[in-house]
């Protein structure tokens, strides 16, 4: 094993000299007798050659260049040729201490020319260079496929929560004087939005939308739980029609300390249908956008995110539904972009990209998405991306 990377492995240097002449062979064995860190191999038959390399995995190939029915010229091209041997470093030992020689074998693809015998300093001195050369780049090719394979396992890990998330996600709703649409768009690190809707009684209907710090699985779990606790208004004695005290239950209840620190924004309101009242609490999260109204209404509540601050205190504030009226709630990776020529895209901006009425009925959500893809040249988000609409009649 590599001890600084201890899941590839290890590599030595492996030596191996093709010459017809025994005692060449031998005279170079000899030199490396007190050399242990290499190991050393020799064939007098180039014909087995290749077949020798790709058996022993050599990191550096001495060869002869003058062989009886062998060009050794064609051989080092053979080398070259295989796949096993294509980047073996290849050192030609030749008789000739010629210019023309050496320019034919470096064309043919020697990565060093000696002419033999040399002395034994400066032949160990080359092995070594060569192998500790072919060795690290090994290494760095065994190290980036261990990485692709990771990445492949973290994107089919990251891919299987989002499959997850989007289960739990609740179908749109269609029903007399009350609709929903959504949209959730997980980035390829996958982030930590999280979105529901649910009756809290014949009268009141409660909305949410959360977004946990960071990306990864951590922060998707962390996501799942929450919108859970809210689903299910599993959050102890809390009455779900105050949006504050809600708020300040689930701050009691993932305090960032105990979740790897990680802390979420949320976004809950609770529409009472029989008043037209929009109650809500925000804990740092980007406003909620209602319209209907004679200009967009920003729904904004300042507190801090959920988790970040055992005291932290959260207010509710309401508002008054117009008639007919659309809420949206989304995360701030659909309008947190850069245009092409990297000018950042203002809130204010989206909000009119909001406002602005849909082409085709019922294709509002699918419109802004399309737009916001528009402004910043390109399909995918870097941040994950959920848009929620909640339609009143």
């Amino acid at each position: 094993m590599n001890p600084e990377s201890p899941n590839l492995p290890a590599h030595h240097s492996v030596v191996l000299l093709i010459d017809d002449q025994r005692i060449i062979c031998e005279a170079v064995k000899r030199m490396l007798l007190t050399e242990p860190d290499i190991e050393f191999h020799y064939t007098c038959d180039p014909g087995q050659a290749l077949a020798l390399a790709r058996q022993l995995c050599p990191t550096l190939i001495l060869q002869d260049l003058v062989m009886p029915d062998t060009d050794g010229l064609d051989l080092v091209r053979a080398f070259r040729a295989d796949a096993d041997t294509a980047q073996v470093p290849l050192i030609v030992l030749s008789s000739k201490e010629e210019a023309v020689v050496k320019a034919e074998a470096f064309r043919a693809g020697a990565n060093d020319y000696l002419v033999k015998l040399p002395d034994r300093i400066e032949l160990i001195a080359r092995i070594r260079y060569h192998c500790k050369a072919y060795i690290a780049l090994l290494e760095r090719n065994e190290a980036f496929a261990a990485l692709e394979k990771s990445q492949k396992t973290l994107a089919t890990e990251l891919a299987e929560a989002a499959a997850y998330v989007r289960s739990l996600l609740p179908p749109p709703l269609e029903r007399p004087g009350l609709a929903t649409a959504w949209e959730f768009l997980p980035s390829s690190s996958l982030g930590g939005d999280a979105f529901g809707y649910f009756d809290i009684d014949a009268e009141h209907f409660a909305v949410f939308l959360l977004d946990v710090c960071g990306h990864g699985v951590g922060s998707a779990l962390l996501s799942v739980s929450a919108m859970n606790g809210l689903m299910g208004q599993s959050l102890g004695a809390v009455d779900f029609r105050e949006p504050a005290a809600v708020l300040a239950a689930l701050n009691g209840l993932f305090p960032m300390e105990k979740h790897n620190n990680l802390y979420f924004t949320l976004w809950y309101g609770v529409a009472h249908r029989p008043s037209r009242t929009l109650r809500y609490a925000s804990a740092g999260h980007p406003p909620a956008v209602l319209l209907g109204g004679a200009e967009p209404e920003l729904l904004r509540c300042r507190a801090m995110p959920i988790g970040t601050l055992a005291e932290a205190r959260f207010a509710t504030s309401a508002a008054k539904l117009p008639q007919p009226a659309r809420l949206y709630l989304f995360s701030d990776g659909l309008y947190e972009i850069d245009a092409p020529d990297g000018a950042a895209v203002e809130f204010e901006d989206f909000v009119r990209v909001l406002a602005e009425p849909e082409s085709q009925p019922g294709r509002k959500i699918a419109e802004v998405v399309a737009a916001m893809r528009a402004w910043q040249g390109r399909a995918d988000f870097d941040d994950d991306v959920s848009l929620l609409e909640v339609r009143i009649a």
